[in-house]
């Protein structure tokens, strides 16, 4: 057993003052407000482990280098497309896992990793047939970090097109041929992780394909979609289909409790109605969606209907969980010029024990006694926090990813606060991967 000592803890909705927690096994067994006994101290304030539920660990390398025309979200895309060329299993494990313990850094203790970049250049599928979705489970376990691995069905350019250029990569020419490709996955020996799945989007998984994805949402497995990131997304399903993106995942079964809903941004009353009904998570990725200028979804309105917030990193604009907490409610008050959307508990609800029971661990995200431990502390006196009070509104709207010093995940220490070591580990392994 291993004792801490929490300077400041956000437990049971609220922060306490000098909290000792009980670690066995992985797991909390003790959380004593007002401890008189002593422990390793964490000086700062200490808040459950955040959940990243939508990542696409590969855009990682885009950071930084698609800023320099004006450009489109579907230029951007051609330039993610020249990075997923660039990838084979063993230079996939180390930018992943180098994009993982920055997230560990950023006080991220579990990760949905939204996986389509399957096979070889040509489409050809590798000996191993899973070995990219393999080396990301291993660049998990490596970097610290738990994995729900999504498997994506991609079957489509778009609306019924062959996939071409790089797109063959993500294809596994059937609905079947991808169930059975995902049956074969498994977390690797002392990984801790999980196998969910996901349609990419309804541009690239026709209708009649949609029923192999609502297998899996009968079967409570975390089902993962792309949803209305784009107005010609919604343009072209109404041309082909004569519904909206959600009314027709709606009507192939693919929506349910387990189901998250990536982006959401442009929904009708209906579709909100639909999600809601559903009771589905919204994974909202604020700095990729403002990123790509995609737009602001209705957060507040889904969240008043029944869907579930949670909150994703995407594109890895921007890696910082307290940042992506806080522009929720900063873009909620641009759209609607008014101020107090979400409360921080709320926000941090999203980011924590929300997050995590969308990625399948309902047992992670509180500071409580049965819970996965995972401790993410923070510096109050940076020139970020200092003076600023020091609770939960300094989490979600003074701090940032600068401010951990210490993480950790299942009871193991991931993160020491030394950022200086993961910056150098990226700029190693996105230089090469550049490399003319």
């Amino acid at each position: 057993m291993t004792a801490y000592l929490l300077e400041h803890a956000w437990v049971d909705g609220r922060v306490r003052d000098t909290v000792r927690v009980e670690v066995e096994h992985g797991r909390i067994t003790a959380v004593v407000p007002d401890a008189t006994a002593t422990g390793v101290p964490l000086r700062g304030l200490t808040l459950p482990g955040f959940a990243n539920t939508h990542s696409h660990a590969f855009h990682r390398a885009l950071r930084g280098r698609t800023q320099t025309d004006r450009g489109t979200f579907w230029t951007w895309r051609e330039q993610m497309y020249a990075v997923a060329g660039r990838l084979d299993p063993d230079t996939y494990y180390e930018l992943a896992k180098a994009t993982y313990a920055e997230m560990v850094a950023s006080g991220y203790t579990a990760v949905g990793e939204f996986h389509y970049l399957h096979h070889q250049p040509d489409g050809t599928p590798y000996d191993d047939p899973n070995a990219m979705g393999n080396a990301l489970l291993a660049a998990a376990r490596d970097a610290g970090i738990r994995i729900t691995l999504l498997d994506t069905l991609y079957l489509s350019s778009g609306f019924g097109a062959a996939p071409e250029g790089v797109q063959r990569r993500f294809d596994d020419r059937s609905a079947d041929a991808w169930r059975e490709r995902v049956s074969a996955l498994a977390p690797l020996t002392g990984a801790a992780a999980r196998i969910g799945v996901a349609a990419h989007s309804v541009r690239a998984v026709p209708a009649e394909a949609l029923k192999a994805v609502a297998a899996y949402v009968e079967q409570g497995t975390p089902v993962h979609v792309h949803l209305s990131e784009q107005v010609k997304e919604n343009e072209d399903c109404v041309a082909a289909h004569g519904v909206t993106p959600t009314r027709l995942l709606a009507d192939h079964g693919v929506l349910g409790p387990m189901t998250s809903a990536v982006h959401a941004t442009h929904l009708t009353a209906a579709d909100i109605r639909l999600l809601g009904e559903a009771r589905a998570f919204a994974s909202f990725c604020p700095t990729t969606e403002r990123d790509l200028g995609d737009g602001i979804g209705p957060a507040r309105r889904l969240q008043a209907a029944g869907s579930v917030l949670t909150l994703g990193s995407d594109s890895h604009a921007v890696i910082d969980a307290f940042e992506e907490m806080r522009a929720v409610e900063m873009d909620e008050r641009l759209a609607t010029q008014a101020r107090g959307h979400w409360s921080a508990g709320e926000l941090l609800a999203a980011a924590t024990a929300d997050g995590h029971r969308s990625l399948g661990f309902e047992d992670a995200g509180e500071i409580a006694v049965g819970r996965r431990a995972d401790l993410v502390t923070i510096d109050l006196a940076s020139p970020r926090t200092a003076g600023t009070g020091g609770d939960e509104h300094t989490a979600v709207f003074a701090a940032g990813a600068a401010d951990v010093t210490h993480v950790l995940v299942d009871g193991r220490v991931a993160f020491d606060g030394d950022h200086g070591r993961v910056g150098r580990a990226l700029s190693e392994v996105i230089g090469r991967i550049w490399k003319p």
